[in-house]
């Protein structure tokens, strides 16, 4: 039966590194579709997740934080995925934090070419849970307002992407911008990417929690087997590094680092599939990966 009331449409969820952007596609989901640390630039791709319910489905995409001058080809890729968010969003979240007054003149350029898009604008302040806590609420009130002066025509709603607070607010905000429309996607998909590109973003994921300095932005996961079986899972995958000093790092002494790493990996695509996983990890050179677009285009940019 068709639903002549049903609404639809993209959401696309910019902002700056590290302001909450995959916490909050993860919250308004329902399910970790995209890898958070503490560390910015911790999203590559541009990640799909979708809400379905009997009179709508919305679409919401995950981007890479904002940078100013990206060094190499990869940044530059993972740019483009931001720019081309524009192209199908029929509204934009975009997504800053309390107390972070200094970002519109460091981002200033990026955030004039928003400005001039014609597509309905919500400024969310995200981690309003600190209130109390490291900021008062005057912060959050010369937040509100510190935005307000540069994007006079957008509501600014605060949120808490963490602890869900004002989701429903969000989720109604964004419904009643929403067009009428048929789904996009096949009722019940979670996500527009495969169940290899899931564990890639795990096994990365805990790479970056695990790692410093420079090892967890010289790698690329590549999972070469994937066999789904009733129960259990067995996966093999390689880790590409840029050079031999690096797969030193990861591997360790005596395989310590690499056998932690593969522990971490297991208990979290186990825990996203829900079933037992036996996973083999390998770590490869892949020379300047992140400046060769050929290669880039292999690992699926």
């Amino acid at each position: 039966m068709i639903n002549h009331k049903h609404k639809s449409g993209f959401v696309n969820i910019i902002g700056f590194p590290n302001v909450g952007k995959s916490t909050l596609i993860n919250s308004l989901v329902g399910e970790n579709i995209s890898i958070i640390t503490n560390k910015p630039q911790t999203t590559r791709h541009r990640i799909l997740g979708i809400i379905d319910q009997y009179d709508y489905q919305i679409i919401f995409s995950d981007t890479p934080g904002i940078m100013i001058k990206p060094i190499y080809s990869m940044q530059k890729i993972m740019m483009q995925y931001v720019k081309k968010s524009f192209e199908d969003a029929d509204i934009v979240l975009f997504t800053t934090e309390i107390g972070k007054f200094y970002l519109l003149n460091k981002y200033l350029s990026f955030l004039s070419f928003l400005k001039e898009q014609k597509i309905p604008i919500l400024i969310l302040i995200n981690k309003i849970d600190k209130i109390g806590v490291v900021y008062s609420e005057n912060m959050l009130y010369d937040t509100i307002n510190y935005w307000n002066n540069f994007f006079p025509n957008s509501e600014i709603l605060p949120i808490s992407a963490l602890k869900n607070i004002n989701q429903d607010l969000l989720l109604n905000k964004i419904l009643d911008l929403l067009s009428k429309g048929p789904p996009y996607y096949p009722k019940g998909i979670l996500s527009d990417r495969s169940e290899r590109f899931f564990v890639n973003e795990i096994i990365r994921e805990k790479i970056f929690l695990m790692y410093k300095k420079e090892i967890p932005y010289s790698v690329e996961i590549s999972t070469e087997k994937f066999k789904n079986g009733k129960n259990s899972i067995h996966i093999d995958s390689s880790i590409y590094v840029e050079r031999d000093s690096q797969k030193g790092i990861l591997i360790g002494k005596k395989g310590n680092s690499i056998n932690k790493l593969g522990y971490f990996s297991i208990k979290g695509i186990e825990n996203f599939f829900s079933k037992k996983v036996w996973l083999r990890l390998n770590v490869k050179i892949c020379k300047n990966w992140r400046s060769n677009y050929k290669k880039l285009q292999n690992f699926g940019y």
